[in-house]
C-alpha cells in the first residue's frame, strides 16, 4: 500500500497578504497566540510558507525594493520589521489526543521540503545601512540585490554570473512558543542590552550593527487569529517577542543543515508546543553575513512530530539561572551537497584599524569574510557580488581557534567547484582569459546616509580609495 499523501494543514495563497490567508500568519512569539491547526504525532503533514518579506522583494533588475522595504525608519532604529511571517502556531497532540506539555521535547523530522510550485526563484540582498544593514554594513552601505533561479537542485543568478551550486534547502526559523516566564526573561535581558550596550560593549565600535536588540512593539505586529486593534491585541503586541534572533525556543537560528532528513528536538514551554516555522532558504552560507543573505524564497515543509515526555529534564541541561535556559539540539540529515576542494580564508581578532581584540570570534570572522571578498574580487567580480555570494553559497564557517590568547581565529571555506574558472593562487598572475567575469551590473541603489564608512587604511594612505566605500 502506498503511503498517504501528507495532509496540508497550512496552505498559502501568494496573491494574498499574510493577514488575508485562510489561516493567518504571525510575526511574533507569545504564549497566547492561538494555534491555527492541530496535528497528531506520527502523521506526516505539510506546511506552506511565504518568503520572509511576503513578496516585498520582486523578481526584477532594481534594488529600490530592498532599499525601501519596511524594516525600520530613518527616524528610529527601534522601529520593527513588518516581516518574518511564520506559518502556525500548530498544536501537537499524541495519538490519544493528549497535548505536548511544558518540559517535554518535541522531535520534528523534516521529511521533504522545497520551493512552492510555480514560484521557483529567490533573492539575496544587502540592506541599506540606514535600513537594516548587515554584518559588513560599514563596508557595504548600499542596497543591493541578486535574483536566483532554480534548475532542480541547482541555483544560478544573472546578477552573479559564472557560479552555479546545489542548494541545501532549509527553514531559517522553526521553534515553539515561549511560556510567559520565558518571554519575560527575553524582554528583560534584551531591553537591558538596548539601554546599556552602546556604553559597555566595545564590539559595537567594530560591527556597527543597529539596533542592538529588537524590542516588542505594536508597529507591524501580526498576531494570527487575534484581531488587530482590540485590547487583547494591544496587550499582547506590547509583550510579544520579535522573531529576529534565535533563542531558547529555537526560532531564527538560520542553521543551513536543517534540511531533508534532519530532526530537531525543540523544548516545549506551553501546552500543545505551538510549533511555528518560516523564512525558507534555498541555500545559505554559514553566518548569512549580508543579513538578507540566504537565497530567500517561498516554500513548503513536510514534517512528522513525536513527543518525548519529560525530555527537557532528561536530555537538556540548563545553562543559566532557571530551568528554562536551554537550547534545542538537532540531527543533520544524510543529504547535502558534497565538495572535495575548498579554498579557505583565515581571520584573526584584529580589526581594520589594527586594534587588537581579545579572543573575539566575531571580529575574526569579519576579517575572514573581508579577506575572501578582497581575494575573489581579483577574478572579475565586484565586491558587492562576492559579499552576496558568500552569504548564500554553501561555504563553511568555523571557529578554528578560541584559546590561544589574544587572537581568536576564524575560517571561511569556499568550495572551488561552484566557479566556472580556477580561483586558486598560481605562479602566474590572475589569468585574463575569456572565462573571467567582468560584470558590475548588479541591481544597486545609492547610499544617501552620512554614517562613517570603513576604508582599507593602507590603500587609503597610498591614495587609492577602497572600492568598498560609499563612493564606489
Amino acid at each position: 500500500m502506498a503511503p498517504p499523501t501528507p495532509r496540508l494543514v497550512i496552505p498559502i495563497d501568494l496573491k494574498k497578504k499574510p493577514w488575508q490567508q485562510k489561516l493567518p500568519l504571525h510575526n511574533r512569539w507569545h504564549p497566547e497566540i492561538p494555534p491555527v491547526t492541530e496535528i497528531k504525532t506520527g502523521e506526516m503533514f505539510r506546511i506552506e510558507m511565504v518568503d520572509w518579506t511576503a513578496g516585498s522583494i520582486q523578481d526584477n533588475n532594481s534594488a529600490i525594493d530592498v532599499k525601501t522595504v519596511d524594516l525600520s525608519t530613518a527616524e528610529s532604529y527601534n522601529s520593527p520589521m513588518q516581516v518574518h511571517y511564520l506559518s502556525g502556531p500548530i498544536r501537537v497532540v499524541d495519538t490519544d489526543g493528549n497535548p505536548a506539555e511544558p518540559g517535554d521535547l518535541l522531535a520534528v523530522e523534516i521529511c521533504n521540503l522545497g520551493p512552492l510550485p510555480g514560484d521557483e526563484w529567490g533573492f539575496t540582498a544587502i540592506f541599506d545601512r540606514e535600513n537594516g544593514g548587515g554584518f559588513l554594513t560599514d563596508h557595504f552601505p548600499r542596497a543591493t540585490k541578486a535574483i536566483w533561479y532554480f534548475e532542480g537542485i541547482y541555483a544560478y543568478s544573472p546578477h552573479i554570473p559564472g557560479v552555479r551550486f546545489p542548494g541545501l534547502i532549509h527553514p531559517g526559523i522553526i521553534g515553539t512558543a515561549p511560556s510567559k516566564e520565558l518571554l519575560n526573561i527575553w524582554n528583560e535581558r534584551e531591553r537591558k542590552l538596548e539601554e546599556t550596550g552602546p556604553r559597555s560593549l566595545k564590539l559595537c565600535e567594530v560591527l556597527h550593527s543597529r539596533p542592538l536588540a529588537n524590542l516588542p512593539s505594536t508597529k507591524g505586529c501580526i498576531l494570527g487569529k487575534i484581531q488587530d486593534g482590540t485590547p487583547e491585541w494591544i496587550r499582547i503586541a506590547n509583550e510579544a517577542a520579535r522573531t529576529i534572533p534565535g533563542r531558547e525556543n529555537g526560532g531564527n537560528c538560520d542553521i543551513k543543515n536543517l534540511s531533508r532528513g534532519s530532526k530537531i528536538y525543540l523544548p516545549v514551554f506551553v501546552e500543545g508546543a505551538n510549533l511555528s516555522t518560516g523564512d525558507m532558504h534555498f541555500s545559505q552560507g554559514d553566518g548569512e553575513v549580508s543579513f538578507c543573505g540566504a537565497i530567500e524564497m517561498s516554500g513548503f515543509l513536510e514534517l512528522k512530530c513525536e513527543i518525548i515526555r519529560n525530555g527537557m529534564k532528561e536530555y537538556l541541561t540548563p545553562m543559566g539561572p532557571t530551568s528554562l535556559h536551554v537550547n534545542p539540539i538537532f540531527e543533520i540529515g544524510p543529504m547535502e551537497p558534497r565538495f572535495s576542494e575548498w579554498l579557505v580564508f583565515e581571520g584573526i581578532s584584529v580589526d581594520e584599524s589594527g586594534q587588537q581584540h581579545y579572543l573575539d570570534a566575531s571580529v575574526a570572522y569579519k576579517r575572514a569574510v573581508l579577506n575572501a571578498i578582497d581575494y575573489l574580487s581579483k577574478f572579475g567580480y565586484s565586491k558587492e557580488q562576492v559579499y552576496l555570494l558568500l552569504s548564500c553559497c554553501p561555504c563553511e564557517g568555523r571557529i578554528s581557534g578560541i584559546v590561544d590568547a589574544p587572537n581568536a581565529v576564524a575560517t571561511l571555506a569556499i568550495p572551488t567547484a561552484i566557479f566556472d574558472q580556477d580561483i586558486r593562487p598560481k605562479v602566474n598572475k590572475v589569468p585574463l582569459g575569456p572565462r573571467l567575469i567582468r560584470n558590475p551590473g548588479i541591481p544597486q541603489c545609492t547610499y544617501d546616509g552620512n554614517l562613517p564608512i570603513t576604508k582599507n587604511p593602507l590603500l587609503h594612505q597610498q591614495g587609492s580609495s577602497c572600492n568598498m566605500d560609499a563612493s564606489s
